[in-house]
């Protein structure tokens, strides 16, 4: 048996008290467990391995112990160093450098402290280093051992040359994974980063990253979180109009939109594989929900072409996008992909990438000899092992194993549960343990590709198995599984050596040949490849010299060596014809930037196929000389995709020209503010043309692209806006009943672009929509009414509301204080509000005040209004003229005073009646010189509020001046080049000078509620 031939190791529980996880394992199962780093490295056939256990507190819900084991001897005994590494440190994470594995990094427990720890022997001493920042990843260089990116938890990424011993500040605002490092032989320098920081894509060097030396390959802002830089393509999305557009860069040229077919309308587009010169994204299109479409592209990256539709995805667990899809390794061009069909999930294979898909062929009969007749429907395993089910469908129950060894032409059941599978001596022998969460002791060994399988033991008690652990690559000949006894024993590990059964080294008469083929088919990708295979009762070590292929020669090109090129479909009999909405015209559009074209076929060479002669010719593109032809499909675009912007920002604006000679076709772009330039040719605007522009309105900016032969001009119209700071509602306090009212928004700064105004008037549901900041309204109710309005400008939503008091009869008087109120007053609403209601305290006195309204007016001199109201009892609805003489005569005995502070007194008086009191409030005066003073000091008093408070004072004298003197807003602005240019503030200012306007702080961001008092103690606002 195995126990007597194969050497078992158990490693004493006392060594491990706490959870032990794996950090990156060869061979795993699906659920390991929680917080495990584990590290294996070589050198001189001695395997050594780093292992982190850590001890996690789930009353406290966190770690709070953890130790760092080293075994020399591929786990038979382990060194602990907790004494190397500090004993009362916390390690977090385990790192290796990809270029040297000898060198170790590893991270504490940031909640601790912020340090790390660096090794250069594998793991037998540390070095500690104290850190500034929490690292959240780390990325270290594909080429330069020592070189390595830090991300901070605060969006800052650093950067290290000397693995890690010192540090320093790229970038700030990084946007998380979205930075990279360059590629040999694609990017000019080797130290340079390409990163994605406030919605751009920025290159900067690794110790230099400075603002004069930064590049910023794509002009224009993209969309949050969308840089991708893989092998030699760079990929960004740009969002417009709600759709998102995606650039490709290839070999890092210009960047260039994305051709999928003309109604793909992709929801979201993910890129699966870059690798052999071209790029396989999975579109989620307009109509799909758990499916996605596969589309290939040319070398460029450029054009895509249908592959397979309707793949089965799904979320992730991290929120990422999960594909049905699996490249089988060491297969070129080889694919599995589940497919939804008629709501049903099959299974498909390609041997030509995703040329030519076809169902996977069930076996013909499964564990017990019944016979099958069905497809196999589910393979999403690694090659040549798959998990699936037999039946009209897939589904999660009834899931048996399977297992091909011709290259997923022929399949054999060999589990009717689910295992994990360990390949033992590439493949020479296999390992299977059964995937379950009950407790195991046995395991599966086989020698004949999985025909037979021997039962064995690894344990004497049963195990709960978390992970299966062997030697990085798939030589292998020793294995360590870990478990736990019960979930509340300590862990254990059980090292399995196999090398004990092998009793002799594979020779040439171990071997056979075999064809790979495709139902056949043995020219696949344009390559007939013949492999060596051992023999399934050969029982012997093939060794890490093994030589899998034997021979590998090219074939004649046939029509299956070559795909539908873009914007050609495939029909039924397989030719390849234009789609509808295709101009196979337009291909020649390089001719706007080259001086030849391709002129396509209709076919496309299958990207990596290596096929020879046959009919290479007859479906190859022939290039040609580009026709001279007038300018057509002329684009004129900002790079941010917007039709807005801020007044003085820099706005680039993007050229495109679809047909027509680039070289000989001048453009020209106005850009509508009395300025306009002319290039000689397209190639010398790709970088984008930038203008600022001076001053707020809607600019009409047209580019025309002209030749020899014709000309095209395409316009577009360019908001220019400035912050809407704040708006103010100006209001009658009180508004008399069936008679219309003006009510305006007063705008700061006065000029804010294109605005639109919603305003609501008491419980009305529908609002009142305006272009213009004045509307009319009428009041048919007597009450209090509130008016709100909403000023829209660009993406800034501002409010104010006021509460109008509407009455059918009312008389007004106006009031004047005594001059040393003036002192005292800071001109602000809540000051006039708590004035106001302090007067009206001292007025009731001499009536009901539920008849009296009073409202303190904006500016100095300090004036004031108050209202009586009719009492409907008494005086059948019309305000009692004898009770307003008695007020009248009360304020003209100087019978209304408050005390405004102690030692302040003030005094009230009737403006319009008699004005004497703010001239001397003494009583020495004849009454002759009273009633002359009175008449002069009224006039001028009247003229003076006329004029100072224009826009302040309800009713006609308001409204209309207001009306008059707005300002129109500007729909052009052609400006001298000469001119200054005016921010914000200064119109602003330029506003503030011509009028004392109110600038209260009454408006608020909508979505915050503003309170009104319930009496009514405003008049005006």
């Amino acid at each position: 048996m195995l126990t007597r031939k194969a050497h078992f190791m158990m490693l004493s529980p006392a060594y491990f008290t706490e959870v032990i996880e794996l950090f990156c394992p060869t061979h795993h199962y699906d659920r390991p467990p929680p917080l495990v780093p584990m590290h294996l490295t070589t050198k001189k056939l001695i395997l050594v391995i780093l292992m982190l256990t850590k001890l996690y507190d789930f009353n406290l819900g966190s770690v709070t112990e953890s130790s760092l084991w080293r075994s020399t001897d591929y786990g038979t005994t382990y060194e602990k160093l907790n004494e190397k590494v500090g004993v009362k440190t916390i390690l977090s994470y385990l790192y290796v450098s990809p270029n040297n594995k000898r060198k170790i990094m590893l991270l504490t427990d940031p909640e601790v402290e912020s340090s790390l720890l660096i090794s250069s022997d594998e793991g037998a001493t540390y070095q500690k280093y104290r850190l500034n920042f929490y690292i959240l990843s780390l990325l270290f260089h594909p080429e330069q051992e020592d070189w390595i990116l830090a991300y901070g938890h605060d969006q800052k990424l650093y950067s290290s040359v000397e693995f890690g011993r010192r540090w320093q500040l790229v970038h700030e605002r990084v946007a998380p994974n979205r930075f990279y490092w360059s590629k040999l032989g694609l990017d000019k320098e080797p130290g340079l980063i390409h990163l994605e920081t406030k919605a751009l894509y920025v290159t900067c060097k690794l110790q230099n990253c400075t603002e004069a030396n930064k590049g910023k390959p794509f002009p224009g802002y993209i969309d949050p979180n969308s840089l991708v830089v893989q092998d030699e393509y760079v990929f960004v999305q740009v969002s417009t109009g709600g759709r998102p557009i995606y650039y490709v860069s290839s070999r890092r040229d210009v960047f260039t939109p994305m051709k999928l077919p003309k109604y793909t309308l992709p929801k979201d587009l993910h890129v699966i594989s870059t690798d052999e010169n071209r790029v396989v994204a999975a579109v989620q299109e307009w109509n799909q929900n758990d499916t996605c479409n596969l589309y290939v592209s040319e070398a460029g990256g450029i054009y895509y072409t249908l592959a397979l539709e309707n793949v089965m995805s799904s979320m992730g667990p991290e929120g990422n996008v999960m594909i049905d899809l699996y490249e089988v390794a060491g297969i070129k061009g080889m694919f599995l992909a589940n497919k939804k069909l008629n709501n049903e999930v099959k299974t498909y294979i390609t041997y030509n990438k995703g040329r030519d898909w076809r169902l996977l062929q069930a076996p013909s009969a499964d564990l017990r000899e019944n016979r099958i007749h069905c497809m196999l429907h589910d393979c999403n395993c690694s090659a040549p092992l798959s998990i699936g089910s037999i039946g009209a469908e897939l589904t999660s129950s009834n899931v048996s194993m399977f297992i091909t060894s011709d290259a997923g032409n022929t399949w054999r059941q060999i589990f009717d549960e689910e295992y994990s599978v360990l390949y033992l001596d590439q493949g020479g022998a296999l390992v299977a343990i059964r995937h379950t969460p009950l407790p195991i002791r046995h395991l599966w060994l086989s020698f004949d590709e999985g025909r037979v399988w021997n039962k064995y033991s690894f344990t004497s008690s049963p195990l709960f198995v978390d992970g299966v652990l062997g030697e990085p690559g798939e030589e292998t000949l020793i294995m360590t599984i870990f478990g736990h006894v019960s979930h509340r024993s300590e862990w254990q590990l059980v090292k399995i050596d196999f090398r004990s059964i092998f009793n002799r080294r594979c020779i040439e008469s171990d071997y056979v040949p075999w064809d790979l083929h495709d139902q056949g088919e043995r020219c696949l990708m344009g390559v007939r490849r013949v492999y060596r295979k051992l023999k399934p009762i050969a029982r012997c070590v093939m060794g890490k010299t093994y030589s899998v292929t034997m021979i590998s020669e090219p074939c004649d090109c046939t029509e299956s060596d070559f795909e539908c090129d873009y914007g050609f479909e495939r029909r039924a009999d397989g030719k390849c014809t234009p789609a509808f909405w295709f101009l196979p015209s337009s291909m020649s559009r390089t001719c706007t930037t080259e001086h030849t074209y391709l002129n396509s076929t209709g076919y496309r060479k299958v990207v990596s196929n290596n096929c020879t002669g046959g009919v290479i010719e007859q479906y190859t593109a022939r290039r040609h000389l580009c026709p001279s032809q007038a300018p057509r499909g002329l684009h004129l675009v900002t790079s941010e995709g917007k039709l807005t912007a801020t007044i003085a920002s820099n706005v680039t604006f993007l050229v495109f020209l679809e047909e027509g000679d680039g070289s000989k076709t001048s453009i020209t772009v106005d850009f509508g503010d009395g300025n306009a330039f002319t290039y000689s040719n397209v190639s010398s605007i790709e970088d984008g043309i930038k203008h600022i522009y001076k001053n707020v309105g809607i600019y009409r900016v047209s580019a025309t692209a002209e030749n020899s032969l014709g000309s095209e001009t395409v316009l577009l119209f360019l908001h220019i806006t400035c912050q809407l700071e704040s708006i103010h509602l100006s209001t009658p306090f009180v508004a008399v009943k069936n008679k219309e009212v003006n009510l305006t928004v007063v705008l700061s700064p006065s000029q804010v672009g294109t605005v639109t105004y919603i305003w609501w008037f008491g419980n009305n549901s529908e609002p009142v929509i305006t272009l213009e900041g004045s509307v009319a309204f009428t009041f048919s109710r007597e009450g209090i009414s509130i008016v709100t309005v909403q000023v829209s400008a660009g993406n800034t939503i501002l409010q104010d509301r006021k509460t109008i008091a509407v009455h059918e009869y009312f008389r007004s008087h106006l009031l004047a204080f005594s001059s040393n109120l003036d002192d005292h007053n800071p001109d602000v609403a809540e000051w006039r509000l708590d004035v106001s209601r302090v007067i009206k305290t001292s007025m009731v006195q001499v009536m009901n005040p539920e008849q009296l309204l009073v409202t303190v007016l904006p500016g100095l001199p300090t004036a004031a209004e108050f209202f009586l109201l009719s009492d409907k009892q008494l005086t059948e609805g019309k305000p009692d003229k004898t009770l307003s003489e008695l007020v009248l005569s009360a304020l003209n005995q100087n019978l209304v005073q408050f005390t405004l502070r102690p030692g302040v007194q003030i005094t009230v008086y009737a403006a319009h009646l008699s004005a004497a009191p703010l001239v001397d409030t003494s009583e020495n005066h004849s009454g002759s010189a009273m009633l002359m003073l009175l008449s002069v000091v009224v006039v001028g008093l009247a003229v003076f509020l006329i004029y100072k408070f224009k826009r302040k004072i309800p009713g006609l004298h308001v409204y209309a001046a207001m009306q008059d003197e707005k300002e129109q807003e500007m729909i052009q602005s052609p400006v001298s080049p000469t001119d200054s240019t005016p921010s914000c503030s200064s119109q602003r200012e330029l506003l503030t000078s011509l009028e004392p306007l109110d600038t209260e702080p009454n408006t608020q961001t909508i979505g915050e509620y503003y309170t009104v008092h319930s009496t009514l103690k405003r008049f005006f606002y």
